[in-house]
């Protein structure tokens, strides 16, 4: 019997994570698409970079990891994205987004509209909606999507409410972390307290059937098709936090996609987060056998 291969589409940036002794590769879509592709599903990033040799090595990355780059476009004008990340003691990161970049400038294509069309899975994010080229590029693609995937990635001073609300208006799956959460529904008018109530709140302003907000060490809760799920999460000793969400939110969405049962799917994705964290950089190399193994120890 011959098995449909699942593909997915990720939209934004690209970039390099520059730490105080090293550099990684990194940006939120680019985490996602590696870590989809790492779990077997059919994997294509829609982005920039510049002409320059962060852009040509972030393309050989891709590539290495067999995703599809024919939509990556390469930018004259403008140089590769570049992030500033501080950690804390306890391995929390902030960050520094040097801006315009190569992917604030992703001009709409028709073969992107097709990668779309043809896709099971649109995951996008909102900080990509920073300007208003790569953001009207993102909307018009959102319109093709069969089912769309909302990463929000809260970076002051560059969203606003109305951008919030007409991403949460065009989502059937959403993932936060809590305190993205807390900001967004008060921001949206919200009087609750607690994390559920919250969830709640956000999955009546949305069409969204699936809600996910990550709670670092304390795991993930999952408002999947109006019935909660809840992880409290794995004991690992931090590296660094950087890419653990992505990985987090490729994996729930892999496995569900692959016809695996909320709560399968949410343990699983919480593993693989606490894994990421407790490694040095967003994406190591974590098998799917390492992974079970992992959650067979906990």
């Amino acid at each position: 019997m011959i098995t449909k291969k699942i593909k997915a589409v990720c939209f934004g940036e690209i970039l390099y994570d520059v730490f105080p002794a090293k550099e990684r590769i990194g940006g939120a879509p680019l985490n996602v698409a590696s870590r989809l592709s790492s779990m077997g599903i059919e994997t294509e990033m829609i982005s920039k970079v510049g002409v320059d040799e962060k852009g040509d090595e972030l393309l050989s990355y891709l590539n290495s990891r067999h995703i599809e780059t024919g939509n990556i476009l390469q930018d004259e004008k403008h140089n590769t994205g570049i992030v500033n990340v501080s950690l804390s003691a306890n391995g929390s990161a902030t960050y520094k987004i040097e801006y315009p970049s190569a992917w604030d400038k992703i001009e709409l294509k028709d073969e992107m509209s097709e990668s779309v069309l043809n896709a099971d899975v649109f995951i996008f994010g909102s900080l990509v909606c920073r300007d208003e080229i790569s953001r009207n590029t993102l909307f018009e693609l959102i319109e093709k999507a069969k089912f769309r995937v909302l990463d929000f990635n809260l970076r002051p001073p560059h969203y606003s409410k109305e951008l919030l609300m007409s991403l949460i208006g065009h989502a059937e799956f959403i993932k936060f972390n809590d305190d993205e959460l807390f900001e967004i529904a008060a921001l949206l008018g919200s009087k609750y307290n607690s994390l559920e109530q919250n969830l709640h709140f956000i999955a009546g302003k949305s069409n969204a059937t699936s809600i996910c907000v990550t709670k670092g060490r304390h795991g993930a809760v999952f408002l999947h098709n109006k019935k909660l799920y809840y992880n409290s999460g794995y004991k690992v000793q931090v590296k660094d936090t950087v890419g653990a969400g992505d990985s987090f939110l490729a994996t729930l969405i892999a496995k569900l996609l692959q016809g695996k049962e909320p709560q399968q799917a949410l343990d699983q994705a919480c593993a693989m987060g606490a894994l990421v964290a407790g490694q040095e950089g967003a994406n190591p190399v974590i098998t799917g056998e390492m992974l079970q193994s992992f959650i067979n120890l906990c």
